[in-house]
């Protein structure tokens, strides 16, 4: 891509982001854009996202990525220490971490995702973060419960997102859910399993991307209390017997 066609991303980057409050200065954009294509490059040999049209990708990618900057609840700075959990091409970690300078640990249980996010990271110059192979079970032996916030962005069901992050929350710290149309059942089973884990329901905000490319709807859940069940659990608890659906046996 040449020059001008990337001084057209990040013009896109810019507005869109301003379209929801969200204030991107012209670095900031360079650097969006600048991961957005090594992630486009790199797709040619390992497989990180079937978006590959640039100025989709800047949608559905970056400024999908950074819709919980627009949220009142979420105070995301350079002291802060965040997990992005299935973090796949970097996403969001990497945009945050350029808008913020914020601390994260950026973790994916694919190693081939985590070798190219590494790369990234090292391209971009973005000394706070750091890339991890790992199952988000083991994260608490890495980083221990002092992270403000924890991010996902639909890689798995609410309920089950709520207890892999309880562990790696300090109190006060956040969960941050992105997700698509949420169904009632998948509500009521995070309610659930947040009240076992000691996690509040704080906000709950819905946005429609530009373009008419989706809508999302962001949960943000705070560590208020401590949990009720010893976590975290074995290695695939969590999936097989999920909190909020069945009361778990005692371990």
């Amino acid at each position: 891509m040449d020059a001008l066609d990337a001084t057209a991303l990040e013009t896109q980057v810019r507005e869109e982001l301003s379209s929801f409050g969200i204030a991107c200065t012209a670095e900031q954009a360079a650097a969006l854009v600048k991961h957005l294509l090594l992630v486009i490059e790199k797709n040619k040999v390992v497989n990180l996202t079937r978006i590959t049209d640039p100025v989709d990708a800047v949608t559905l990618h970056v400024v999908d990525s950074l819709l919980p900057l627009a949220c009142d609840a979420v105070r995301l700075v350079r002291s802060s220490w965040f997990v992005d959990m299935g973090t796949g091409a970097g996403f969001p970690g990497i945009p945050l971490g350029i808008m913020t300078g914020a601390h994260g640990l950026l973790v994916d249980s694919v190693n081939k995702k985590v070798a190219a996010v590494s790369e990234f990271v090292r391209k971009l110059g973005a000394s706070s973060l750091h890339a991890t192979h790992a199952r988000i079970e083991e994260c608490v032996s890495i980083c221990g419960e002092r992270q403000d916030y924890v991010f996902a962005r639909a890689v798995a069901q609410s309920n089950v997102l709520i207890e892999y992050a309880t562990p790696l929350l300090k109190t006060g710290g956040c969960l941050i859910l992105e997700k698509g149309r949420l169904t009632e059942e998948e509500l009521s089973h995070a309610e659930a399993a947040a009240c076992l884990c000691g996690l509040s329901l704080v906000s709950r905000e819905t946005f429609e991307l530009p373009r008419k490319l989706g809508h999302r709807e962001i949960l943000i859940y705070q560590r208020t209390g401590t949990a009720r069940v010893k976590l975290p659990r074995k290695a695939g608890e969590a999936k097989r017997h999920p909190l909020g659906e069945e009361t778990p046996a005692a371990r």
